[in-house]
């Protein structure tokens, strides 16, 4: 018996696996020369607009302050925080006009949001200009296409 459910398995593996032509499958994602794309285009925008942007470590993000702020709290991925943003696509259209988030985990938020905020104290305006792979990814959102660069106004209202 369980050598004819063995042989029914394998039998319909295989006639499934044959189905699938290599075209079907979506090209492999490299991430790493995503990032590099993510960020001439990033270093082209800047320029282009006369932004002095600061990078942010290894990462793909750039970011400049605005005003600092002036609690004495950093905020942590644990932090508790109230956000006032404004979300752009790098061609300037907006996706996310003044929006705000309340008393949300910073660890809950894009990779961008959570390198990016901890620059500023409460009361602190950044505007951080994300790679991609630290927004959205390659999967993208119902708004945001897959390997956008995004461009944020933040205002830090609160940390917890």
């Amino acid at each position: 018996m369980k050598k004819y459910i063995l042989l029914i398995t394998a039998t319909l593996l295989v006639g499934l696996s044959s189905c699938l032509k290599k075209e079907d499958l979506p090209p492999p994602h490299n991430a790493l020369a995503q990032l590099g794309k993510d960020t001439l285009d990033i270093l082209k925008f800047l320029s282009t607009n006369g932004i002095a942007a600061t990078k942010l470590g290894e990462t793909g993000i750039y970011y400049k302050i605005t005003y600092p702020g002036n609690g004495d709290i950093t905020p942590k991925d644990s932090s508790k925080i109230s956000i006032k943003y404004t979300g752009r696509f790098l061609n300037g259209n907006v996706f996310a006009p003044l929006d705000s988030l309340k008393d949300i985990e910073l660890y809950r938020l894009i990779l961008g949001f959570r390198y990016g905020v901890p620059q500023i104290k409460k009361g602190g305006v950044i505007r951080l200009f994300i790679s991609s792979g630290y927004a959205y990814g390659q999967f993208g959102t119902s708004n945001i296409p897959p390997n956008t660069n995004l461009d944020f106004d933040i205002e830090l209202k609160d940390v917890k």
